[in-house]
C-alpha cells in the first residue's frame, strides 16, 4: 500500500497547499481519499484524472471534498473520449451533494455514479476493504480503516473525542489523525476538532506503526504540533507535507 499526501490544511489552503487529499494505491488501483481545496492540481502532479479509479470522501465539508467538481470536470470537458466507466464515488449520504450541484444539469451527470454508505459499517472499494465508525463532527463524519494486502491504513476525518478511535486506529501501520491544534482545542469546538496532544494519547492507546498529524489550521507551527504528540506517543511521528509518500511494506 502506497500513500501520498496531496494535502493537509484544514479549513483553508494556505498559501502553496492544500487542504485533506491522499492517494492510496495498492495493487495499481487508484482511491482518492477526501479531494478538498485545492488538491487536484497536487494530483495531477502524480497521475492522470482517467486514472483514478475511485474517491472515498469522510464528510461533507468542502475542505475535504471541493476538489471532486474540477476532478470530475477534468475527466469530461475535453476532446479526448471521457473514461470507459464513470468515477465511483463512495460518501456518506448527501455529503457531497452541493459539490455536484455546482453544475447544472447534466453536464456531468453521466461522469460519476454515487455510493452511498451509513459509518459504521463496511464496504469494498477495488481491493480495499473499508470499515468505517461515525466519529464527532459539526457533520455526519465517518472514520475510515482501509485494509489491503495485510497492510491498514486509518484515517480519522474530522473528530472529536470518542472510544471509537482506538477501534478504527489498534494496530495500525499508519494512523492519519487531524491535529487541527498542537495541545488545546478551544472549547466552543472540543466535541467536534482534535489536537496534536490527543492524536498523540490515541496513537499510544491503540499501538499504531506510524503516525501522521494532518489538518492543521494554516499558520500552525508544525515543530509545536509534532513536539506535542510527541508527549504521548513515542512512535515514528510526520507532519503531512503535500507530495510526501509512504510505502508499507
Amino acid at each position: 500500500m502506497r500513500i501520498t499526501v496531496l494535502g493537509g490544511c484544514g479549513a483553508w489552503p494556505a498559501a502553496g497547499q492544500a487542504c485533506s487529499g491522499y492517494l492510496v494505491e495498492h495493487d495499481g488501483f487508484r482511491l482518492l481519499v477526501d479531494p478538498g481545496y485545492a488538491t487536484l492540481p497536487r494530483l495531477l502532479e502524480h497521475t492522470g484524472a482517467d486514472d483514478v479509479d475511485a474517491v472515498l470522501v469522510s464528510h461533507g465539508h468542502p475542505d475535504h471534498c471541493a476538489d471532486l467538481n474540477p476532478l470530475l470536470r477534468a475527466r469530461t470537458f475535453r476532446d479526448a473520449p471521457p473514461p470507459a466507466s464513470a468515477l465511483a464515488i463512495f460518501t456518506p449520504p448527501g455529503a457531497v451533494d452541493p459539490v455536484l450541484a455546482l453544475d447544472q444539469g447534466r453536464a456531468l451527470a453521466d461522469a460519476y455514479r454515487l455510493h452511498d454508505f451509513t459509518p459504521g459499517g463496511r464496504l469494498e472499494v477495488g481491493p480495499f476493504l473499508v470499515g468505517t465508525w461515525a466519529l464527532p463532527h459539526y457533520v455526519p463524519n465517518a472514520g475510515l480503516r482501509l485494509e489491503a494486502g495485510g497492510r491498514v491504513l486509518a484515517y480519522t476525518g474530522d473528530t472529536g473525542p470518542s472510544p471509537d478511535l482506538a477501534h478504527l486506529a489498534r494496530d495500525a501501520d499508519v494512523f492519519l489523525a487531524e491535529a487541527s491544534y498542537a495541545e488545546h482545542v478551544p472549547a466552543d469546538a472540543a466535541p467536534y476538532m482534535s489536537s496534536a496532544r490527543q492524536a498523540g494519547q490515541n496513537a499510544a492507546k491503540a499501538a499504531v506503526r506510524r503516525l501522521v498529524l494532518t489538518h492543521l489550521l494554516p499558520g500552525s507551527d508544525p515543530d509545536a504540533v509534532e513536539d506535542a504528540a510527541r508527549r504521548s506517543y513515542s512512535g515514528e511521528i510526520a507532519v503531512a507535507r503535500p507530495g510526501s509518500t509512504l510505502d508499507i511494506a
